[in-house]
Parts: C-alpha cells; structure tokens; sequence
C-alpha cells in the first residue's frame, strides 16, 4: 500500500500571496527525494526554486508554465511507501524557504483503485490553529487516473497511471463560494485578513474566489472599489463614457505580473502617495576615481566605484538621519531607523529590481564592493530571496551605467530618499581658478518632504558633493 500525499504551494513569506509557474522540474512518474527542487516559480519578489517536503514517485501535477496559483493551491501529489515514516517535513531551508507537513489529513490511496482527490482537504484554522466547524471539506469528486505504488520498492516505486492534471486543478471552482455563518473564515493569508480589517470589511459577508471558498486579496479589493462606487439614484441617468477608439495596426500585450507588476505597483503607490521633491548638483569626481584608482593598485580585492558612493551615502545619513526613516501614515509619525539597510537599482532581464545591502552602515568598502556583487549575480540570475528584496531604508541609483547625466527617480515606498548619480564624464570645469578638464558627475536626491524640508535634503547632499570632491573628508566619520 502507498500514501498519496498533496504537496501546495507553501506560504513564500514577505506577505506574497500567489506565484506563478515558471518552470517544472520534475514530471509524472519521476522520483523525488525530499527538499528537492520540484518546480521553478515566479512571485511579485524574485524567482525560486520550491522544494517538496516528501520523498516518492510524482502522480500529478497542477498547472502549466505559466499558470498563477494562489498559496495553499495544489502543486503536486507525491505517492511515499508505507514503510516511509511519517513526513514532516525536513525543517531545512532551500533558496529563502523552509519546507514543512501540511495541515491537511493524510489519505491512504488502496493499489488500483485509490485515486487522489482533486481538491485537498482545506481546514481553516482558527486562532489555535483548531480545524474550523463548516470548514468545506473537499474530495468529492475523484481525479482521474489510478495511482499505484509498490510499498517494497526502494530504488523505484512504480510510475502510476495517471494522467497529467489540468491547467490548474485547484482553481476550477465554477463560482465563489459563500464563507460559513459561524466559525473562522478561510482567508489566504494573514495580510488579507488585516487589509479587510483595516478598511471595514465584513469577510463573512465576501464570496471567496480562490479553492474551496477561500477568500483572496482580490476580493477584498474588488469589495472596496464596490464601496467606493457612489450609489446612483433610480432618477439619475447613467451616463457611459465614449469608448476610446482601439490604437491603429497590430500591437503586443505585456500582462503586468510577477516582478513587473510588483514594481508597477510599487511605483504607483509611491508616486501616489509620497510628496516627493529633488533637487541636485555636479561635482568634480576627479579626486574620487584617483583615490579609487589608488586603492586597487595597491593590491587586494578590487573596489567598486559603487561602494565607494554607498559609504559616502551611510556616512551622509550618520550626519542627516531624517533620511533614513520612513512615515507611518496610520500613526501620524516619522519613524528614524537605527540601522542603514541600503538597497540599490539592479536591471535584469524581468524588470528593475532593488536587492538590499544589510547593515551598509557597519561595512567597509571591501566588504560592500563583494555584497554589491553578490546580489546583482543574484538579481541577473533571478534567485534572490524575498529577504534580499524587502526592508530597505535608503536606495542608491546609479543610473549613469545607462549613459545619462540626470534623473528625478521615484522614490522605493515607503523609504524616505533616494540618492541617483549619473555618468562621471570629462567636462570643462574651474578647478583652482583656473579652467581645466575634469570628471564632473550629476548628483540628485529625491525626498519624501514629510520628514524634512529643503535645507536638510541639500545639507545631505552637499555633504555627498563634498566627499566626492575631496575624498579625505570621509576620514573624519572612519
């Protein structure tokens, strides 16, 4: 006799809710060994690798490349041996995740005629992680195809007969279903629960989109707009807009999803919210890359001219902390951070992603040249973790890579600056009253004017200008 264990979609952390399928790693019939990679998936942070906490032969699968799944939505269905002990989970972590036992009951599945159910058993738990009475309990309808598993294998457990699953087998609910009267309400994630909390929302009152009733962020969000939507009176006329006329010739859609639509997203909040302002300045690198070239002729590790703005950058805000903080908007107050969490534009093949450099105040420039290096490997190659993309307090933007002087870049939400240097270019210049060619690079910072005013934001500046003129003036903050 074999046990077919369901695998889902684990809750990724950072307060992601749904990923989408990139890439399986393993097909019907394969054997996987626990913690390994099964499937390569896309969330709103970064790409990763999601390992599978059993041990067997894989009998279905749920989804397509392509396909987006919420968490708790079925993956994968593993047949393990009897003889295996019962999995819990191996507790280890694996690119940013740690795998462990689901919360659903085990089903024994009988040789020859114990096919999976499509739906897993969902119980919502409630404060005390107790099964929730009226909690939909699903597996009534069998998925098809057999799964059969030889208990005495070891080098191989059978493959069984079972069909590839639809492209996605836990979302085919054919319409919202209804949360109980009484007990707790299955939510997707605690996020969900404060965002209905926070703006009024009676969850016992939504229709949950997702499997076996679950309710969404999405549902949540579609209520609020229906809230926000002013009544209209029997006698008002309703007035439609002319529909815009469609663009001329053939054209490509781009869903804004994954890194993209969490930037999109990012950004627009942002911009929404933040009162921003910039301002800027040139200054005359020269001084700086001849420090810097004198540092790498001495030998040992090469420093990046990067690293050597971002300890410019955390000695600026030792000096001028209003901007290393961020507004709590719900409490009316500017929150000064201790530490600098520095976090800088990386551009990959998905979009624009900001990897953060911890505790960028404590490194030196050795130290901040190899983690620079480090997650921008990470970034290109899309395996950062959600913990390597959150948490930023200040965010440097070297957008001179690009060949442009200037930019009034958005600030990363909800941090309170962010400093953009351009292209360090020969320009004429007065050096020592006289007009020489130097390296001059544009300087700008944008800031939230919340939690300064125009003096502190050009003091902070001006501070950068200076020690990229004149590099020595570092050496009383060292």
């Amino acid at each position: 006799m074999a046990q077919v264990l369901e695998f889902k979609l684990p809750d990724l952390g950072e307060g992601l809710t749904e990923a989408e399928i990139v890439r399986w790693l393993v097909q019907v019939g394969d054997v996987v060994a626990v913690d390994q990679p099964v499937v390569e998936v896309e969330t709103a942070k970064a790409m990763v690798e999601v390992p599978c906490p059993y041990g067997g032969v894989v009998t279905a699968r749920f989804g397509e490349e392509g396909t987006e799944l919420p968490v708790g939505a079925a993956l994968l269905t593993v047949a393990v041996g009897e003889r295996e002990p019962e999995p819990e989970g191996s507790g280890n972590v694996l690119v940013g995740y740690g795998t462990q036992a689901p919360a659903a009951r085990r089903r024994r599945v009988r040789a020859g005629t114990g096919a999976a159910d499509g739906h897993s058993v969902r119980r919502a738990a409630d404060g005390n992680g107790q099964a929730a009475p009226g909690a939909p309990a699903a597996g009534q309808a069998a998925r098809r195809g057999t799964a059969r598993a030889d208990a005495h294998a070891h080098a191989r457990v059978a493959a069984p007969a079972v069909a590839q699953a639809p492209a996605s087998a836990s979302a085919t609910t054919a319409a919202p279903t209804a949360a109980p009267a009484e007990g707790p309400v299955p939510v997707i994630s605690p996020l969900v629960r404060k965002l209905a909390r926070d703006n009024g929302v009676d969850l016992r009152r939504l229709a949950g989109s997702g499997p076996d009733g679950l309710i969404l962020r999405a549902d949540v969000e579609n209520a609020l707009r229906a809230e926000a939507a002013p009544a209209r009176t029997a006698e008002e006329p309703v007035v439609r807009p002319a529909a815009a006329p469609a663009p001329q010739g053939g054209g490509t859609r781009i869903p804004l999803k994954g890194v993209r639509g969490a930037v999109a997203d990012k950004l627009s909040r942002s911009r929404r919210e933040i009162p921003d302002a910039t301002c800027w300045v040139d200054a005359d690198a020269t001084e700086l890359m001849r420090a810097r070239a004198a540092m790498n002729a001495a030998g040992g590790p090469k420093i990046s001219l990067l690293a050597l703005l971002a300890r410019i950058c955390t000695a600026g805000l030792a000096r001028f902390p209003e901007l290393n903080s961020f507004v709590d908007t719900e409490a009316r107050e500017v929150v000064r951070l201790d530490q600098v969490h520095l976090g800088f534009a990386a551009q990959t093949e998905r979009g624009l992603v900001v990897p953060v450099v911890r505790d960028a105040h404590a490194r030196d420039a050795e130290s901040l040249t190899a983690e620079f290096a480090r997650l921008t490997e990470a970034a290109r190659a899309g395996t950062l973790t959600p913990g390597e993309l959150t948490g930023g307090t200040f965010t440097l933007n070297n957008y001179g890579v690009f060949g442009v002087d200037g930019s009034t870049p958005i600030i990363n939400h909800p941090e309170a600056a962010m400093l953009g240097v351009g292209r360090i270019v020969p320009k004429p210049w007065v050096h020592e009253g006289e007009l020489a060619v130097r390296q001059v690079v544009q300087l700008s910072l944008t800031f939230d004017h919340r939690v300064c005013d125009g003096g502190t934001a050009g003091g902070f500046l001006r501070y950068v200008a200076d020690c990229v003129e004149q590099p020595a003036v570092l050496l009383r903050t060292l």
